[in-house]
């Protein structure tokens, strides 16, 4: 995951509705079910939807009234606690 990109995604939730993320991440999952895709391409599309859920992520807490900076250094460090477990 990628902060900048979740910060972008985040301002485009914003800016349109969080409805095209959750369609686009639709759209990657079928997406990631072809045969022939290569390992690259795979990994690639996993971590354009991952930057997508965590950008829903930040709006959810944008939404329930935490400040956007607060938010994404929150879904950050709940992430990388999660991996350091």
């Amino acid at each position: 995951m990628k902060l900048p990109v979740i910060k972008h995604l985040t301002q485009f939730i914003e800016e349109n509705d969080e409805d095209y993320i959750i369609e686009t991440i639709e759209v990657l999952e079928a997406m990631s079910e072809i045969p022939s895709l290569k390992e690259e391409e795979l990994d690639v599309i996993g971590e354009l939807i991952s930057n997508m859920y965590g950008a829903l992520e930040v709006n959810k807490l944008v939404k329930t009234g935490t400040d956007k900076k607060e938010a994404l250094n929150s879904f950050m460090k709940r992430v990388l606690g999660s991996i350091d477990k």
